[in-house]
This record gives C-alpha cells, sequence and structure tokens, in this order.
C-alpha cells in the first residue's frame, strides 16, 4: 500500500509547477525546525507556556494552505504552529508570542494557544475543542452575504468530532452551501485516548454524506495528496457548490503537549511511533522532489542553512524583544 502511494506521488506531481513544490518543501522544513527548536526551548525554561508541537503532521497544513489565497480566511486550533506558518505568518512574531513579548503576533497576550495574525489570513486559534469551526462557518457565511469568493478553512483534530459544534456547522454549512472547508487532523488520538475509544465509527470522512457534501480521506503524510484534495475542494467552494470535509491521516509525534514523546506513560508502544516516523512527510517529500531533480543536493543544503539562519534569528529577536509593561494588564479587556 505505501508504494503504491509512493508511485500514485510519483505521477501527481507532473501537473504541480515545480515552484510550488519547492515552497511546499521549504514550509514544511520550516515548520519542522521550528519546532524542533521549540521543544528545546521548552526543555530549556526559556519557554513555559504550554505548546503543542506539529512535528510529524506538517504535510496537512502546507498542502491545505498552499491552495489557498492570501484573503481566504484559516481557523486553528491549540495545534496552531504549523497553520499560522503554512498561512504565511512571521517566524519572528511566532516566536516572540510563545516567549510572551509584545512582538509576538498575540502581542504576547495569546501564547502558542491563541495565535491571531488577521493580516495573513488567520483570525485566531483558541484551545476549545471545536471551537473555531463554528468561526469559520461564520466568516464562509460573511463571505456569502458580500459577494466575494473568499474561502474558509477550519482544522480541528479528531477529538472535535465528539462536539456537536461540529455536527452542526457542518449542517449550517451545507444547508446554505458557504465556501467552507473542514479539515480533519486525525492524528490517531484525542488528547491520549486512541480514536477508537472514543468513537463508534472511526471514519470520520464519511459523516459528510448524512449532510449532503463531499468527504474524503487522503494520506496526511503526503502533502501532494493532500494539496490536490483541498485543491479541489477550495475550486468548488470558489464556485458555489458548497462545503467539503478533508479527513489527513496523520500522528504526532510528541506528546499531546510539551517535547516529550509519552511513551512512559503507557498511552502508545514504541513501534507505533517508530512506524509513523519511518513515514516521516518531511523526508519523504524530500526524497521524490530529490529523485524528480526538482531540487538538487546543493539546494535543499541552502534551504536548510537558510532555515537554520531564520530560526536562530527568530529566537534572538524574541529574546531581546521587551515583556508587556504592567499598566497594559487591562487594555484590550472587556467588562460588563
Amino acid at each position: 500500500m505505501e508504494e503504491r502511494t509512493i508511485q500514485s506521488t510519483k505521477k501527481s506531481v507532473t501537473d504541480i509547477p515545480a515552484t510550488l513544490l519547492r515552497a511546499m518543501y521549504v514550509t514544511m522544513l520550516r515548520m519542522r525546525r521550528f519546532e524542533e527548536k521549540t521543544a528545546d526551548l521548552i526543555t530549556k525554561g526559556e519557554i513555559v507556556c504550554p505548546c503543542h508541537l506539529y512535528i510529524g503532521e506538517e504535510a496537512v497544513a502546507t498542502g491545505v494552505c498552499a491552495a489557498l489565497r492570501k484573503d481566504d480566511w484559516v481557523f486553528s486550533t491549540h495545534r496552531s504552529h504549523g497553520h499560522y506558518l503554512a498561512k504565511g505568518g512571521d517566524s519572528k512574531a511566532l516566536m516572540a508570542e510563545l516567549y510572551g513579548k509584545t512582538a509576538g503576533c498575540s502581542r504576547g497576550r495569546g501564547g502558542s494557544m491563541h495565535l491571531a495574525s488577521p493580516e495573513f489570513g488567520l483570525p485566531g486559534s483558541s484551545a476549545i475543542v471545536a471551537g473555531t469551526i463554528p468561526l469559520a462557518v461564520g466568516t464562509a457565511l460573511a463571505s456569502s452575504l458580500q459577494g466575494t469568493d473568499a474561502v474558509s478553512v477550519a482544522f480541528f483534530g479528531d477529538g472535535a468530532v465528539n462536539e456537536g459544534a461540529f455536527y452542526e456547522s457542518l449542517n449550517f454549512a451545507s444547508l446554505k452551501k458557504l465556501p467552507v472547508i473542514f479539515v480533519c487532523e486525525n492524528n490517531l488520538y484525542s488528547t491520549h485516548m486512541p480514536i477508537a475509544a472514543c468513537l463508534a465509527d472511526t471514519d470520520i470522512y464519511k459523516k459528510a454524506k448524512a449532510f449532503k457534501m463531499p468527504g474524503v480521506r487522503v494520506d496526511g503524510n503526503n502533502v501532494v495528496e493532500v494539496f490536490k484534495a483541498a485543491e479541489r475542494a477550495v475550486k468548488n467552494a470558489r464556485q458555489g457548490k458548497g462545503p467539503s470535509l478533508i479527513e489527513c491521516m496523520t500522528y504526532r509525534w510528541l506528546g499531546h503537549v510539551g517535547p516529550n514523546c509519552d511513551l512512559d506513560k503507557g498511552l502508545r508502544s514504541q513501534e507505533e511511533l517508530d512506524y509513523w516516523m519511518k513515514r516521516c512527510p518531511v523526508k519523504t517529500f524530500e526524497e521524490l522532489l530529490l529523485g524528480r531533480n526538482i531540487i538538487s543536493e546543493a539546494e535543499k543544503t541552502r534551504i536548510y542553512r537558510g532555515i537554520e539562519k531564520e530560526v536562530e534569528e527568530a529566537i534572538a529577536f524574541a529574546k531581546r524583544s521587551a515583556f508587556p509593561d504592567k499598566s497594559e494588564l487591562l487594555n484590550n479587556v472587556f467588562k460588563t
């Protein structure tokens, strides 16, 4: 099965511009290195806010956001770093936010789980499971009423399928034929619970049928497959054909939160983790691009060095940036 997937990918890249393939590779590698550095900084105690890291899931955000425009809207979750970077967010502003500095994308008030960058089409992310799904439907409704062709995307984990907001959102979006795409990042665990222990039917993509919308399951570690599915869904949405549900099968390498693997908790096995790490989305895509002569070894080295420099500069920027002043504590706080 895995071999057929690789062969299929080799054929499918022929109709994707080389510039876009390279851009997706750079985005995935930027996510990976940023998250690896973040994990190190958490371990050292330099970053103290809770961070849900995106390592292992890079192909999902990259493939989906590569099919979007800057004026399209993306709503994220507690595992938000990848979505922010894929939508064009600045790595310096992201790192500063993790340090709680005013130069952060949420001015140091949001931390890892509440990133916001409206200028790049990311109005916000939330730690409330399924909380941003209705918000994506809301911006899609606004696009429909305003007569624009902007598309909204709701990213959410498999655990969000347990929430009523998920079903209500799919129903309303389908009823009004709204330009919204529901992207489930199925990493097989709802916090620490295996998906089969909390969902009677684990074929999440099939739930779209009840709401008369397209539903598809893709290999979430295959950025080309994710991009193709997103591209079709975006095209349908822009043409007024309504919403789609894309279930991306993927896996987070680290624990639900923090820099550790959670193997000591007995929640998953070393064999399971090893299996998914061998299917590394970044490495697999890199090998494909090298094999197709879309990038060279020399270019790969330049990309690696450039990203390493970018991340180090982001860390330095965050460290020298100022913390919010105590006098601003009650700014932007609503009261009744």
